[in-house]
């Protein structure tokens, strides 16, 4: 039985712009009806990886397939499949939202009738029914947001680049967002996201890859990028000193912190259990525990080192 064929396909992908090495052969694959995190620090190459994707920048090297289609081939094949929401609004002020929608209907070539149908439900679809009449310069951030993915998915595209979806959003107006995109993935759409919140790539996406200087440097689910970088540890708070000394004889690997130990470990329920029957056997008692594990944040960080200075060159 063959393997479903992948939304998007990258092996040995290279670009440069003059002498400046943006991208240096990078693979990897995103499955259909997922979403796919790119993270990395600015010039990682995250922009010009997307551009290169959605035909705007043409590749020096390497084989890109975006829903079975080459870009530098058959640009036409992968527009005709995408959708693109970038980080600045694409939105008219000056028109409502029904308008704004109906636009695009245009632009796509549909019919009166299907461009009104279409209008409708994804006022409805967005929330937006009752706003659908008011400029959208009166729109919330989160309301043009959610206008402008809208007009994104006039074109029913199979794959949508999101980029930096929720950059200035209240947490409310995330969550929100974050939930649209969840229900276009379970109908089958596939999100390539890059965002700078590394909590928004932990809630969504279902792989997820870091760049740093061209480079991919790691590759996978969000769990499994975090066994991949140390720095769990249990912090263990105490009543007085006379219990902490006790507790420090104890735990000579613990680092003092107030009235507080900090216990290297990855957290998991045996090695919790054993440095707690190894204070119990002493009879000190714990005042307060907590558990820490990797996140994301000690994943970048780890993997890419301090962010660089200088922005990612775009032509």
């Amino acid at each position: 039985m063959t393997s479903p064929q992948p939304a998007i396909a990258v092996a040995g992908l290279r670009k440069s712009f003059g002498e400046q090495v943006v991208l240096d052969g990078i693979d990897f694959e995103v499955a259909a009806g997922t979403t796919f995190a790119l993270l990395g620090p600015n010039g990682a190459g995250k922009t010009t990886t997307v551009h290169i994707l959605s035909t705007l920048h043409a590749a020096d090297g390497g084989d890109v397939r975006v829903a079975g289609a080459d870009p530098a081939k058959d640009p036409d094949a992968v527009r005709r499949a995408i959708g693109v929401t970038g980080q600045f609004s694409a939105v008219d002020g000056l028109l409502t939202g029904a308008e704004n929608l109906a636009l695009m209907a245009r632009l796509h070539h549909l019919g009166r009738a299907d461009g009104r149908r279409r209008t409708r439900e994804l006022l409805e679809r967005f929330d937006l029914t009752d706003a659908a009449n008011k400029p959208a310069s009166t729109y919330s951030g989160g309301m043009r947001r959610r206008l402008d993915l809208a007009m994104t998915l006039v074109g029913d595209p199979r794959i949508i680049f999101l980029d930096e979806p929720t950059t200035g959003l209240d947490p409310r107006s995330r969550q929100t967002m974050w939930g649209v995109i969840r229900r276009l993935v379970a109908d089958g759409v596939t999100i390539f996201l890059t965002t700078q919140y590394l909590e928004e790539a932990d809630q969504l996406a279902d792989r997820i890859a870091v760049l740093d200087h061209g480079k991919l440097v790691a590759l996978g689910t969000a769990d499994e990028l975090k066994r991949q970088v140390s720095g769990g540890h249990v912090r263990l708070v105490f009543a007085d000193l006379a219990a902490l000394e006790a507790a420090a004889a104890v735990l000579p690997e613990a680092e003092r912190d107030g009235l507080a130990l900090t216990v290297p470990g990855n957290g998991n329920v045996r090695a919790l259990q054993a440095l707690l029957d190894r204070l119990s056997t002493a009879s000190i008692e714990v005042e307060e525990l907590s558990l820490h594990t990797p996140d994301l944040d000690d994943v970048f960080f780890a993997l890419t080192g301090a962010p660089t200075a200088s922005k990612e060159t775009v032509k």
